[in-house]
Protein backbone atom coordinates (compact mmCIF):
# COMPACT_ATOMS: atom_id res chain seq x y z
CA UNK A 1 0.00 0.00 0.00
CA UNK A 2 2.42 2.35 0.92
CA UNK A 3 3.65 2.30 -2.94
CA UNK A 4 0.21 3.22 -3.98
CA UNK A 5 -0.45 6.00 -1.89
CA UNK A 6 1.57 7.93 0.48
CA UNK A 7 0.49 8.82 4.37
CA UNK A 8 -1.65 11.97 2.99
CA UNK A 9 -2.90 9.96 0.46
CA UNK A 10 -3.95 6.70 2.74
CA UNK A 11 -5.11 8.91 5.43
CA UNK A 12 -7.83 10.98 2.95
CA UNK A 13 -8.98 7.38 1.56
CA UNK A 14 -9.54 5.94 5.42
CA UNK A 15 -11.06 8.52 7.16
CA UNK A 16 -14.05 9.61 4.19
CA UNK A 17 -14.25 5.72 3.61
CA UNK A 18 -14.98 5.26 7.39
CA UNK A 19 -17.03 8.91 7.66
CA UNK A 20 -19.23 7.64 4.26
CA UNK A 21 -19.86 4.43 5.98
CA UNK A 22 -20.89 5.42 9.47
CA UNK A 23 -23.13 8.53 7.76
CA UNK A 24 -24.91 5.44 5.55
CA UNK A 25 -25.46 3.98 9.20
CA UNK A 26 -26.87 7.13 10.95
CA UNK A 27 -29.20 8.22 8.40
CA UNK A 28 -31.28 5.16 8.97
CA UNK A 29 -32.33 6.17 12.75
CA UNK A 30 -33.16 9.04 14.79
CA UNK A 31 -31.24 10.36 17.22
CA UNK A 32 -31.05 13.58 19.56
CA UNK A 33 -26.85 13.76 19.81
CA UNK A 34 -24.47 12.24 17.49
CA UNK A 35 -20.80 12.45 19.18
CA UNK A 36 -18.31 12.02 16.36
CA UNK A 37 -14.31 12.18 16.45
CA UNK A 38 -12.23 15.04 14.67
CA UNK A 39 -11.35 13.50 11.49
CA UNK A 40 -13.86 11.26 10.64
CA UNK A 41 -17.03 13.19 11.25
CA UNK A 42 -17.54 15.64 8.07
CA UNK A 43 -19.77 13.21 6.07
CA UNK A 44 -21.46 11.85 9.07
CA UNK A 45 -22.57 15.52 10.19
CA UNK A 46 -23.39 16.35 6.57
CA UNK A 47 -25.40 13.60 6.43
CA UNK A 48 -28.00 14.17 9.52
CA UNK A 49 -31.69 14.66 8.03
CA UNK A 50 -33.11 16.23 11.54
CA UNK A 51 -31.75 19.72 12.16
CA UNK A 52 -32.51 19.25 15.81
CA UNK A 53 -29.91 16.69 16.71
CA UNK A 54 -27.23 18.18 18.48
CA UNK A 55 -23.40 17.53 16.54
CA UNK A 56 -21.03 16.89 18.81
CA UNK A 57 -16.88 16.45 18.05
CA UNK A 58 -14.50 15.78 20.04
CA UNK A 59 -11.21 16.24 19.70
CA UNK A 60 -8.25 14.95 21.47
CA UNK A 61 -6.01 17.37 21.07
CA UNK A 62 -5.14 21.43 20.61
CA UNK A 63 -6.72 22.99 17.70
CA UNK A 64 -5.04 21.07 14.75
CA UNK A 65 -3.49 23.98 12.96
CA UNK A 66 -2.11 24.98 17.03
CA UNK A 67 -0.63 21.51 16.92
CA UNK A 68 0.64 21.96 13.42
CA UNK A 69 2.05 25.02 14.37
CA UNK A 70 3.93 23.50 17.61
CA UNK A 71 5.13 20.57 16.14
CA UNK A 72 6.68 22.53 13.15
CA UNK A 73 8.45 24.61 15.40
CA UNK A 74 9.70 21.61 17.18
CA UNK A 75 10.84 19.94 13.86
CA UNK A 76 13.27 23.00 13.11
CA UNK A 77 14.40 22.69 16.81
CA UNK A 78 14.95 19.23 16.53
CA UNK A 79 16.50 19.15 13.33
CA UNK A 80 15.15 16.09 11.97
CA UNK A 81 11.41 15.40 11.07
CA UNK A 82 8.67 15.22 13.30
CA UNK A 83 5.20 13.62 12.55
CA UNK A 84 2.41 16.38 12.46
CA UNK A 85 -0.76 16.58 10.69
CA UNK A 86 -1.23 16.75 6.84
CA UNK A 87 -2.78 20.24 5.10
CA UNK A 88 -5.94 17.73 3.81
CA UNK A 89 -6.53 16.24 7.90
CA UNK A 90 -6.14 20.19 8.76
CA UNK A 91 -8.65 21.42 6.00
CA UNK A 92 -10.78 18.80 7.20
CA UNK A 93 -10.87 19.27 10.48
CA UNK A 94 -11.74 22.85 10.43
CA UNK A 95 -14.48 22.26 8.80
CA UNK A 96 -15.65 19.69 11.24
CA UNK A 97 -15.39 22.47 14.03
CA UNK A 98 -17.60 25.03 11.87
CA UNK A 99 -20.70 22.54 11.06
CA UNK A 100 -20.62 21.25 14.39
CA UNK A 101 -22.94 22.39 17.60
CA UNK A 102 -19.98 21.63 19.97
CA UNK A 103 -16.15 21.11 20.32
CA UNK A 104 -15.52 18.70 23.37
CA UNK A 105 -12.44 19.04 24.60
CA UNK A 106 -10.15 17.77 26.89
CA UNK A 107 -8.15 20.34 29.25
CA UNK A 108 -7.98 23.78 29.69
CA UNK A 109 -4.98 24.20 27.28
CA UNK A 110 -6.80 22.42 24.30
CA UNK A 111 -10.17 24.67 24.76
CA UNK A 112 -7.91 28.11 24.91
CA UNK A 113 -5.68 26.91 21.81
CA UNK A 114 -9.73 26.69 20.06
CA UNK A 115 -10.32 30.33 21.11
CA UNK A 116 -7.26 31.79 19.75
CA UNK A 117 -8.02 30.42 16.82
CA UNK A 118 -11.02 31.75 16.84
CA UNK A 119 -13.92 29.11 17.53
CA UNK A 120 -16.23 31.10 19.82
CA UNK A 121 -16.05 29.86 23.66
CA UNK A 122 -19.77 28.69 24.07
CA UNK A 123 -19.52 26.48 21.44
CA UNK A 124 -16.15 24.25 23.38
CA UNK A 125 -16.59 22.15 26.07
CA UNK A 126 -14.06 20.86 28.47
CA UNK A 127 -14.72 16.87 29.50
CA UNK A 128 -11.91 15.73 31.70
CA UNK A 129 -11.55 11.88 31.11
CA UNK A 130 -11.38 9.04 34.11
CA UNK A 131 -9.79 5.89 34.42
CA UNK A 132 -9.33 3.43 37.07
CA UNK A 133 -7.38 5.69 39.60
CA UNK A 134 -8.15 3.76 42.42
CA UNK A 135 -5.85 0.99 41.19
CA UNK A 136 -3.30 3.31 41.23
CA UNK A 137 -3.78 4.86 44.62
CA UNK A 138 -0.58 3.51 46.70
CA UNK A 139 -0.90 1.66 50.11
CA UNK A 140 0.48 4.01 52.89
CA UNK A 141 3.42 1.68 53.00
CA UNK A 142 4.78 2.75 49.58
CA UNK A 143 4.05 6.74 50.52
CA UNK A 144 5.68 5.84 53.97
CA UNK A 145 8.87 4.79 52.08
CA UNK A 146 8.97 7.54 49.56
CA UNK A 147 9.08 10.21 52.11
CA UNK A 148 12.12 8.22 54.12
CA UNK A 149 13.98 8.23 50.83
CA UNK A 150 12.90 11.89 50.34
CA UNK A 151 14.52 13.00 54.18
CA UNK A 152 17.35 10.21 53.91
CA UNK A 153 18.59 12.59 51.23
CA UNK A 154 19.13 10.20 48.75
CA UNK A 155 18.90 10.87 45.02
CA UNK A 156 15.39 12.10 43.95
CA UNK A 157 13.70 9.81 41.99
CA UNK A 158 12.34 11.46 39.08
CA UNK A 159 9.96 9.75 36.30
CA UNK A 160 8.28 10.13 33.09
CA UNK A 161 5.52 7.51 31.59
CA UNK A 162 4.73 7.80 27.75
CA UNK A 163 6.28 8.13 24.77
CA UNK A 164 9.60 9.65 24.32
CA UNK A 165 9.32 11.68 21.43
CA UNK A 166 9.48 15.41 20.27
CA UNK A 167 5.90 16.32 20.61
CA UNK A 168 6.41 14.83 24.35
CA UNK A 169 9.44 16.72 24.49
CA UNK A 170 12.16 14.42 24.51
CA UNK A 171 15.03 17.04 23.72
CA UNK A 172 13.48 18.39 27.50
CA UNK A 173 13.72 15.59 29.31
CA UNK A 174 17.03 14.12 28.12
CA UNK A 175 18.35 18.37 28.92
CA UNK A 176 16.82 17.97 32.03
CA UNK A 177 18.51 14.31 32.65
CA UNK A 178 21.73 15.73 32.03
CA UNK A 179 21.90 18.93 34.56
CA UNK A 180 20.25 17.21 37.00
CA UNK A 181 21.88 13.95 37.29
CA UNK A 182 24.05 15.03 40.23
CA UNK A 183 21.22 15.15 42.52
CA UNK A 184 18.31 13.24 40.57
CA UNK A 185 17.80 9.56 39.73
CA UNK A 186 15.70 9.31 36.10
CA UNK A 187 13.53 6.74 34.04
CA UNK A 188 11.21 6.66 31.43
CA UNK A 189 8.63 3.93 30.73
CA UNK A 190 7.11 3.77 26.95
CA UNK A 191 7.87 3.51 23.61
CA UNK A 192 10.97 5.16 22.24
CA UNK A 193 9.62 6.10 18.23
CA UNK A 194 12.18 6.04 15.92
CA UNK A 195 12.43 10.17 15.20
CA UNK A 196 13.63 10.41 18.86
CA UNK A 197 16.00 7.07 19.38
CA UNK A 198 19.07 8.31 18.44
CA UNK A 199 18.44 11.10 21.34
CA UNK A 200 17.52 8.35 23.50
CA UNK A 201 20.60 6.75 22.53
CA UNK A 202 22.48 9.86 23.92
CA UNK A 203 20.83 10.62 26.61
CA UNK A 204 21.20 6.62 28.19
CA UNK A 205 23.93 7.47 30.81
CA UNK A 206 21.27 9.58 32.78
CA UNK A 207 18.05 8.38 32.07
CA UNK A 208 16.85 4.29 32.47
CA UNK A 209 14.49 3.64 29.49
CA UNK A 210 12.08 1.04 30.62
CA UNK A 211 10.03 -0.38 27.72
CA UNK A 212 6.06 0.09 27.64
CA UNK A 213 4.17 -1.88 30.57
CA UNK A 214 0.78 -3.03 30.56
CA UNK A 215 -1.35 -0.43 32.67
CA UNK A 216 -1.96 -3.15 35.39
CA UNK A 217 2.07 -3.24 36.17
CA UNK A 218 2.26 1.12 36.08
CA UNK A 219 1.79 0.82 39.89
CA UNK A 220 5.14 -0.74 40.56
CA UNK A 221 6.63 2.43 38.76
CA UNK A 222 4.81 5.00 40.36
CA UNK A 223 5.68 3.46 43.39
CA UNK A 224 9.75 3.91 42.99
CA UNK A 225 9.23 7.52 42.39
CA UNK A 226 9.36 10.75 44.37
CA UNK A 227 8.68 12.73 41.57
CA UNK A 228 7.07 12.47 37.79
CA UNK A 229 7.47 15.18 35.73
CA UNK A 230 5.95 15.91 31.94
CA UNK A 231 8.08 17.77 29.65
CA UNK A 232 4.85 17.44 26.80
CA UNK A 233 4.52 20.16 24.16
CA UNK A 234 1.19 19.96 22.65
CA UNK A 235 -1.40 17.23 24.20
CA UNK A 236 -4.80 16.61 25.22
CA UNK A 237 -5.42 15.06 28.12
CA UNK A 238 -2.62 12.79 29.47
CA UNK A 239 -4.04 10.52 31.99
CA UNK A 240 -0.57 9.70 33.25
CA UNK A 241 -0.88 12.67 35.04
CA UNK A 242 -4.06 11.45 36.68
CA UNK A 243 -2.30 8.33 37.85
CA UNK A 244 1.04 10.23 38.98
CA UNK A 245 -1.15 12.31 40.92
CA UNK A 246 -3.48 9.38 42.32
CA UNK A 247 -0.33 7.58 43.16
CA UNK A 248 0.67 10.68 45.60
CA UNK A 249 3.51 11.80 43.43
CA UNK A 250 4.17 15.35 43.27
CA UNK A 251 4.07 16.90 39.53
CA UNK A 252 6.21 18.72 37.84
CA UNK A 253 4.68 19.72 34.10
CA UNK A 254 4.53 22.03 31.26
CA UNK A 255 1.49 24.08 30.60
CA UNK A 256 0.26 22.34 27.20
CA UNK A 257 -1.45 19.54 28.79
CA UNK A 258 -4.27 18.67 31.29
CA UNK A 259 -2.22 19.72 33.83
CA UNK A 260 -4.04 23.28 34.49
CA UNK A 261 -6.81 20.79 34.83
CA UNK A 262 -5.35 18.50 37.20
CA UNK A 263 -2.04 20.10 38.97
CA UNK A 264 -2.62 22.88 42.01
CA UNK A 265 0.16 25.29 41.78
CA UNK A 266 2.53 24.82 44.30
CA UNK A 267 0.50 22.12 46.27
CA UNK A 268 -0.07 19.24 44.39
CA UNK A 269 3.23 20.19 42.13
CA UNK A 270 3.97 23.12 39.53
CA UNK A 271 3.20 24.21 36.28
CA UNK A 272 5.88 25.29 33.84
CA UNK A 273 6.34 26.58 30.10
CA UNK A 274 7.24 24.24 27.20
CA UNK A 275 10.62 23.94 26.37
CA UNK A 276 12.05 25.51 29.41
CA UNK A 277 13.97 22.50 30.87
CA UNK A 278 16.33 25.37 33.00
CA UNK A 279 13.06 25.67 34.87
CA UNK A 280 12.78 22.36 35.40
CA UNK A 281 16.01 21.91 36.55
CA UNK A 282 15.72 24.70 38.79
CA UNK A 283 12.23 23.29 40.46
CA UNK A 284 14.30 19.91 40.77
CA UNK A 285 16.98 21.72 42.87
CA UNK A 286 14.11 23.42 45.04
CA UNK A 287 12.69 20.25 45.63
CA UNK A 288 16.28 18.88 46.75
CA UNK A 289 16.71 21.92 48.80
CA UNK A 290 13.44 21.61 50.62
CA UNK A 291 12.72 18.14 51.19
CA UNK A 292 10.72 18.41 54.12
CA UNK A 293 8.03 20.75 52.42
CA UNK A 294 8.35 17.82 49.58
CA UNK A 295 7.51 15.42 52.29
CA UNK A 296 3.86 17.25 53.62
CA UNK A 297 3.01 17.64 49.92
CA UNK A 298 3.23 13.88 48.93
CA UNK A 299 1.45 13.41 52.02
CA UNK A 300 -1.25 15.88 51.27
CA UNK A 301 -1.79 14.82 47.89
CA UNK A 302 -2.35 10.86 49.04
CA UNK A 303 -4.83 12.19 51.59
CA UNK A 304 -6.81 14.33 49.78
CA UNK A 305 -6.79 11.85 46.49
CA UNK A 306 -10.34 12.08 44.92
CA UNK A 307 -10.67 9.61 41.65
CA UNK A 308 -12.81 10.60 38.91
CA UNK A 309 -14.14 7.65 36.81
CA UNK A 310 -16.17 6.64 33.76
CA UNK A 311 -19.08 7.06 35.24
CA UNK A 312 -18.86 11.37 36.29
CA UNK A 313 -17.30 11.38 32.87
CA UNK A 314 -20.43 9.67 31.36
CA UNK A 315 -22.66 12.22 33.85
CA UNK A 316 -21.15 14.93 32.60
CA UNK A 317 -21.41 14.19 29.18
CA UNK A 318 -25.01 13.95 29.05
CA UNK A 319 -25.26 16.94 31.02
CA UNK A 320 -23.38 19.00 28.44
CA UNK A 321 -25.46 17.24 25.70
CA UNK A 322 -28.47 17.96 27.86
CA UNK A 323 -27.76 21.73 27.64
CA UNK A 324 -27.23 21.96 24.13
CA UNK A 325 -30.54 19.67 22.91
CA UNK A 326 -32.42 22.15 25.07
CA UNK A 327 -31.02 25.31 23.52
CA UNK A 328 -31.83 23.55 20.09
CA UNK A 329 -35.24 22.99 20.02
CA UNK A 330 -35.98 26.46 22.28
CA UNK A 331 -34.34 28.00 19.09
CA UNK A 332 -36.78 26.05 17.37
CA UNK A 333 -39.84 26.70 18.95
Amino acid sequence: MQGILNHADLEAFLNTKFSNWAAQIIEKQEYDVVYAFSGVAEEVFQALPNKNVVKALVRGSAHIRTQFQILSAEEKRAGVYVDKPSKWIIAREEREYQISDLVIVLSTFAKQSFIAQGIVKEKLKVLSLGTQLEKFHPLQQVVEERCQRIISKKPLRVLMVGTYSYRKGAIDFSKIAELGSGYCQFKFVGDVISEASHLAQQSSANIEFIPRQPQYELPEFYAWADIFIFTTIEDGYAVVLAQAQAAGIPIVSTTNCASLDIVVEGKTGWILPIRSPESFVERLMWCNEHREELVQMVWKIYHNFHPRDWAEVAADFVNISSKELSKKLKIRD
